[in-house]
């Protein structure tokens, strides 16, 4: 899987991606990540990227030229199992059930992060970018949403997370996970670890954990309603 993030502050993703299971996957070669920044991409001296909204309005709006030139980079040649994302207070909302299904049908996933009051619309237009968005709340740029989904994707690639977490992360995986001490003392009140754990009984705990997981599973798909804005960068 490559990964191609199209930002202003490739040094923010960068450090976040090359640690721990994330680093180790692109030493093993099962990821490749890649970076463009739409500052190389002007035609001023300058290398200025915004310019003040049309009809007005507050702050500076990011120029589509870079961003097209920079994603025609990252996309090449490319017309299959390739997917690119944009990220807008009115997209999609990324679920768990969404990074499986990347990770399965693609090879390369570019993503747009915007800044400042986001980038021109007709750049989603042009690329044919899916709008995505991470949760009901509104971020200063697109590069915190792409680390999420990287590692969210990333997670569900084979050999990513190693054999045996990948089977544990599919057979046993629950929200609320627990070890010793059995009850736990804290500020002179016991807290204990759930009965069913200690049971002994197989059985009964994989339907604890199934239902946890499948209750975690229902939360995460929930879409925004009656109105709440989705969202995870500046929407104009």
């Amino acid at each position: 899987m490559r990964f191609h993030v199209i930002t202003l502050f490739p040094e923010m993703v960068q450090p976040y991606v090359d640690g721990s299971i994330l680093g180790r996957a692109q030493e093993s070669k099962l990821l490749a990540m890649k970076y463009y920044n739409p500052r190389e991409f002007t035609k001023d001296k300058w290398r200025r990227i915004d310019r003040r909204p049309y009809a007005g309005g507050p702050g500076m709006v990011i120029e589509a030229e870079p961003y097209l030139k920079a994603h025609a980079k990252a996309k090449g040649k490319k017309t299959k199992r390739v997917k690119t994302v944009f990220f807008a207070t009115d997209g999609k909302q990324f679920t768990n059930t969404m990074a499986r299904k990347w990770a399965k049908q693609y090879d390369d996933i570019i993503f747009i992060c915007g800044r400042y009051e986001g980038i021109d619309a007709r750049v989603q237009k042009i690329t044919r970018a899916e709008k995505i968005t991470v949760g009901p709340f509104v971020l200063t740029g697109g590069e915190l949403p792409a680390m999420i989904a990287i590692d969210a994707v990333a997670r569900q690639i084979e050999g990513v997370l190693g054999t045996f977490e990948s089977v544990e992360e599919e057979r046993v995986a629950s929200p609320d996970v627990y070890t010793r001490p059995e009850v736990l003392v804290w500020k002179k009140k016991n807290y204990r670890v759930p009965k069913v754990l200690l049971s002994g009984d197989h059985k009964k705990i994989e339907e604890w954990r199934l239902a946890q997981l499948s209750a975690a599973d229902d939360r995460l798909t929930v879409h925004p309603v009656d109105g709440t804005p989705s969202t995870d960068t500046p929407s104009t």
